[in-house]
């Protein structure tokens, strides 16, 4: 990698922008912009602690072992501490520094004491730091150390997390923090972060602030990563809570948390018809994209180990080829991610590891297919799909209808900082703060309140809409229909304008309610009006995802409009006037 000039006086390392061994077109052979920007104001100012906020694919790894050489070059430090959150970064983080002559250590065991002399640094996870602070403190305390916090938002993660961190690293003589996600809102201070004063929050709050910040829309505006398509599928669910209660809703409309919650695990139950339904678009996905980029791949998120196995027998009976299995974090797995992303294979099935750090370029087609779904996560999930090999290439993620996940995904250009609530047991809304991080532990279903009686009785898909580029396209279409084809078969290479140009069109064509021929037997009257007023439900959800108006307001704007009783007693003419008028109001209001 070509060295930064300017002022720093940097050496050069000679890994690519973006480890390993790739770059964003048109880059190859030198620093990034922003890499040599934040070089060049790390050197300048010389800080003991550098937080580094860049969007996944842009290189914080490169960026950060260009660093550690020069600091061990001019003799600022003579050891390097690397903390990740899993054990399979930690060789990742290895084999990188390996590239530039930087023998790293994964194997070091927090209680060994030394490592080798072959060694200049060592690699270890935030769990073994909150292990035995301690020892890595005499260790740090005994040679003038550079801490490189990888994923920082780990020391966060728990109370005893960060002050092990502390403990551990307080004597570092540089710590260079590292993340590429949105920090969660929570009491928990991140060690060695920088805070101020929250002007947009509550009162007494606080916002961590970036030394340096590069984000998702400007690293998209640079060629650096893709653009991404989510894929919403919405559909008719019915399931028993632990009550003994038979309850049928329609993913993503009004209900209660729990009830949202429960539809979630209905939909993602791998017996309904749902997960099939989507499984199939996601592999007709794959294949459209494979028609452009041959070796691109797939990743399905599940939730747990029982569901990952089964998606994969379904994935396998769907495309006719096992996927790769991954379900834990061990050095086994490790080997087998490595093994895929050298490989031609269609599919990888993983449970949660693979959702932050980990690289395998060639994923451009994900299935958002876990109930986790707080911001962080979503944008660590997100983050494997949008690392860019070449110009035109675009990330597709299927997602579930629901209103949290699309307004992950409407939002993936806006940067966030980490936000310290005021002191208090809850906040604003009434809700605890203390729950927060109990709520993105995975649960066992020993451990779901209603797990001893909760049962997915049946499971529909439709496809619901795009979310692009924060717009929203396309209207709900059965699966397997030719207004479905319409999105799965874009082109796999195209520019971001492209893409919204080929939106547009396919939503016009939608709106203008295009007839294609069936074989389906004309329904009855109440079949009709169901149909109807499920149609009309669903518009007025997407409306309320876009406006945040609520779903009453928008139904008493359509009568107020169009005319007519309420929906319940309205006639198919009613109804078809108000899907008209709010088709209308899609196409030609911005809110």
């Amino acid at each position: 990698m070509t060295a930064a000039t300017g002022g720093a006086g940097l050496a050069p390392t000679g890994l690519p922008p973006a480890f390993p061994g790739r770059a964003a077109w048109g880059t190859a052979g030198a620093l990034r912009a922003w890499q040599t920007a934040a070089l060049e104001q790390y050197f300048t100012d010389e800080p003991r602690d550098f937080l580094t906020v860049a969007t996944p694919g842009a290189g914080k790894t490169s960026f950060a072992l260009t660093v550690a050489a020069n600091l061990l070059a001019r003799r600022r430090v003579d050891r390097i501490v690397v903390v990740a959150p899993t054990e399979h970064l930690k060789v990742q983080w290895a084999q990188a520094a390996e590239r530039i002559h930087l023998a790293i250590d994964p194997e070091y065991g927090v209680r060994q004491g030394r490592a080798s002399r072959d060694f200049v640094g060592i690699a270890l996870t935030y769990a073994a730091v909150a292990a035995n602070p301690l020892a890595l403190r005499v260790r740090v305390e005994g040679f003038k150390t550079l801490v490189i916090l990888d994923e920082v938002h780990h020391a966060g993660d728990a109370l005893s997390w960060g002050e092990a961190v502390r403990e551990a690293f307080e004597p570092a003589t540089r710590r260079l923090m590292l993340t590429g996600t949105p920090f969660r809102s929570d009491a928990n201070p991140i060690p060695f972060v920088r805070y101020e004063p929250d002007s947009e929050g509550s009162a007494g709050g606080l916002r961590s602030r970036a030394d340096y910040a590069y984000g998702y829309a400007a690293a998209l505006a640079d060629g650096i990563v893709r653009p991404v398509l989510f894929m919403a599928y919405s559909g008719d669910l019915s399931w028993r809570t632990s009550a003994g209660d038979e309850v049928s809703a329609r993913l993503g409309g009004p209900m209660t948390r729990d009830l949202a919650g429960q539809a979630l695990r209905t939909a993602l139950d791998p017996h309904g018809s749902w997960m099939p339904a989507v499984l199939k678009a996601a592999d007709t996905r794959l294949t459209e994209v494979r028609a452009h980029v041959p070796d691109a791949a797939g990743l399905v998120i599940a939730t747990d180990q029982t569901v990952a196995r089964a998606y994969a027998e379904l994935l396998t009976e769907i495309s006719g080829k096992k996927p790769v299995l991954v379900l834990s974090d061990e050095p086994g797995s490790s080997k087998r991610i490595q093994a895929f992303a050298d490989s031609d294979d269609r599919w990888m099935v993983a449970v949660r590891m693979v959702s932050e750090g980990v690289d395998v370029p060639r994923l451009s087609v994900g299935v958002y297919a876990t109930s986790t779904s707080t911001p962080l996560f979503f944008a660590q999930a997100v983050g494997r799909f949008v690392r860019a090999r070449r110009r035109g290439e675009t990330a597709s993620v299927f997602v579930p209808s629901v209103p949290h996940l699309l307004l992950h995904a409407a939002e993936m250009e806006r940067e966030r900082d980490h936000v310290l609530r005021a002191p208090a047991g809850k906040d604003d809304d009434g809700l605890d703060d203390s729950l927060l991080a109990e709520a993105e532990r995975e649960l066992s279903e020993e451990d779901r309140p209603d797990g001893g009686g909760f049962a997915a009785l049946a499971s529909e898909a439709d496809f619901d809409r795009v979310v692009f580029d924060g717009g929203e396209f396309g209207m709900a279409a059965q699966t397997g229909s030719a207004e479905e084809q319409d999105y799965l078969g874009l082109p796999g290479l195209l520019e971001p304008d492209q893409v919204k140009d080929l939106l547009r069109r396919h939503q016009d064509s939608q709106s203008r309610g295009t007839v294609r021929p069936s074989a389906v037997p004309d329904p009855t009257t109440g079949e009709r009006l169901k149909e109807l007023r499920r149609e009309l439900n669903g518009l007025v959800a997407a409306w309320h995802h876009r406006t945040s108006s609520p779903h009453g307001v928008i139904h008493a704007d359509l009568r107020s409009a169009c005319g007519g009783p309420p929906t319940a007693v309205a006639s198919a003419d009613d109804l078809e006037r108000r899907i008209a008028t709010i088709r209308s109001w899609a196409l030609h209001r911005r809110s």
